[in-house]
């Protein structure tokens, strides 16, 4: 099969670094991959090189360059002539019916990766793409969401039902796997001590991520337990940041909580940790971090947003959402049965049921079986 894979970037983020694994797994699979992006250049660019993967970009210089940006992408596509447009995310979703006039014979998947968005919290034009994508996507071949809740919410939303279907994350049980010294190298590095149980939430600094969830949550448990250190892992905005670090510091965890902006690796990070807590308030579809994490052994409190439960299954806690009362005492809970938890079947939760292989399998056994 010619698979094209279409995106807006390669930077970091989730669905990125799914539409890689995607395309080298594919590739490997012995099919003809390619990716389209709107901007070259992201972070995960030079791992398609490295596989030898065929790449190009109209290179789009900004959010109003439109239409010399389409006719570019136009050619691109036409010169790799593809069978299928696999696209992920609102933007290109939309980019991918608009260029299929112009391909012969091409089959549009469309990606969808979140629910439950609330879009009064972006801008305009993300809250007018949206409503667009709703209206077209009657015109995509087929529609594969990453979550159960995602589909629900595609549907609610207008989508048609009979197009959709579920494709889970793939976690690349390779890189993150349990790995005590990298434990023990992160621990040092952050001064965290031997008794010291250390409790982080990894992910964006964006409002679906519930940070100030995590950090009141963390507040109230600090007050009943000397030996907790807490961590947050990821870039933001500097205003935002400086919000949450500020709310920090008035619930009393300026010396408890250590942030961090990005880390290379991230395994070590998950490692490192005890408990993973994952506090999303809105937006989640199948969460990355809760599989690695739980990949790397590590037990996690979730709050029931998504396919975080679903994920987790018997070998997390999960809570309502938006709740830092309902999330300390999930953590509290998880405290409770932490020597007894089993990092070897946390782990094998993850390698069964969401490896990288599975999402390959599933994807090149929907586009060989469902496409005509």
């Amino acid at each position: 099969m010619r698979i094209l894979l279409l995106s807006r970037s390669l930077d970091t983020g989730g669905a990125e670094r799914q539409l890689i694994a995607m395309a080298k797994g594919l590739h490997e699979r012995g099919h003809s991959i390619g990716v389209a992006l709107f901007y070259s250049g992201g972070r995960f660019q030079d791992e398609l090189k490295k596989e030898k993967i065929w790449s190009a970009s109209p290179n789009k210089k900004g959010r109003w360059d439109i239409f010399p940006f389409y006719i570019n992408l136009i050619k691109i596509i036409r010169n790799f002539n593809p069978q299928y447009i696999y696209s992920f995310l609102g933007p290109a979703n939309i980019m991918a019916l608009l260029v299929k006039p112009f391909v012969k014979n091409v089959k549009v998947i469309w990606g969808v990766r979140a629910s439950n968005m609330d879009l009064s919290r972006y801008d305009w034009l993300s809250r007018l793409s949206y409503r667009i994508e709703c209206r077209l996507s009657g015109f995509a071949d087929l529609i594969i969401s990453n979550s159960n809740s995602g589909l629900r919410h595609a549907i609610k939303n207008g989508f048609p039902a009979e197009k959709l279907v579920v494709v889970p994350n793939g976690i690349n049980t390779a890189e993150f796997h349990l790995d005590p010294f990298e434990r023990e190298r992160l621990r040092l590095a952050w001064n965290i001590q031997k008794d010291d149980i250390l409790i982080g939430l990894v992910g964006r600094l964006d409002p679906m991520k519930g940070h100030p969830v995590f950090i009141k949550a963390a507040a109230l448990l600090a007050q009943k337990y000397q030996n907790l250190r807490f961590a947050c892992v990821g870039k933001g905005p500097v205003i935002y940041r400086n919000e949450l670090q500020e709310l920090a510091t008035a619930e009393g965890l300026s010396r408890k909580l250590i942030w961090v902006e990005e880390m290379e690796n991230m395994t070590a990070v998950y490692n490192g940790l005890d408990i993973l807590g994952s506090s999303s308030v809105y937006g989640e579809g199948f969460s990355n971090v809760i599989g690695e994490a739980m990949a790397c052994g590590t037990p996690c409190v979730v709050t029931d947003i998504g396919d975080s439960a679903m994920i987790v299954r018997q070998f997390g806690v999960v809570v309502p959402a938006n709740d830092p009362d309902a999330f300390s005492k999930g953590l509290e809970e998880m405290l409770g049965i932490l020597s007894g938890s089993n990092r070897d079947l946390i782990r094998r939760r993850i390698v069964n049921h969401f490896s990288l292989q599975k999402l390959v399998e599933n994807t090149e056994n929907i586009l060989c079986n469902i496409i005509k």
